[in-house]
């Protein structure tokens, strides 16, 4: 399969029409669930579908080991040209990766100005127009409004879409994917779209809770698979 016709036909285009042609530039995403479900995966998944269409992406991470997730990128890509046949994989992504920077930030006393600032320097530095930034392991127990409300006028600012990974407290049970996070409620002016995860047996679904202004609680017929990583469409 050619690289056109993969990413014609990527289940995230499926994501796309459910929610009025994606997140778009200027928004704020967030993927939520308990955490080690799957949200550093779908945002691989969509970052990668990213880099194909030749566009530009920063990866942020907050982990304490932001190493592996070089590591989360190529295993994603293997099994995606796996799953497709897609022809010269290794060529294209190799073309891919100069579509992407990972950049690491610790969190704890990191104000979020000086996190801009380092975006915009890498941004003006290395001519890196990024559309798509990921910010993964963001902890938003510790933000406010405040915060939220900034990084909004950052994605403004830069015209590209911001897309968080979010770990939900699992209180007693209660948090079962198909329902705003409590954890989430405070910034949901701010936040465009949000999507759960909810695991079953054999695969996590992907559910849409907030579609730009509308809370619409939709499956989005989605599912990840838990082993490969792979974001694919439910039969």
């Amino acid at each position: 399969m050619l690289k056109q016709e993969l990413i014609k036909r990527s289940p995230l285009r499926i994501l796309e029409q459910s929610t009025r042609g994606g997140l778009g530039k200027g928004n704020i995403g967030a993927i939520a669930s308990r955490k080690g479900v799957g949200k550093t995966a779908c945002l691989v998944n969509i970052s990668l579908d990213t880099m194909l269409q030749g566009k530009h992406i920063i990866h942020i991470s907050f982990s304490e080991d932001a190493h592996h997730i070089i590591s989360w990128y190529e295993n994603i890509f293997r099994e995606l040209a796996s799953s497709f046949g897609l022809d010269k994989a290794s060529d294209i992504f190799d073309e891919c990766r100069k579509n992407r920077v990972i950049m690491h930030f610790a969190q704890t006393g990191m104000q979020i100005t000086a996190i801009e600032k380092s975006i915009i320097t890498l941004i003006e530095s290395s001519h890196f127009d990024a559309q798509t930034i990921i910010i993964d392991g963001y902890n938003f127990s510790k933000s406010t409004s405040d915060d939220m409300l900034e990084f909004k006028r950052f994605a403004q600012k830069l015209d590209c879409e911001l897309w968080f990974s979010a770990s939900v407290p699992d209180v007693n049970g209660r948090f079962d994917g198909s329902s705003v996070p409590q954890l989430l409620q405070p910034f949901m002016d701010e936040i465009a779209i949000i999507i759960c995860l909810q695991p079953h047996q054999h695969c996590i679904h992907l559910n849409l809770i907030k579609d730009h202004d509308t809370l619409v609680k939709s499956d989005l017929h989605l599912k990840l698979d838990p082993v490969l990583l792979l974001i694919t469409e439910k039969s």
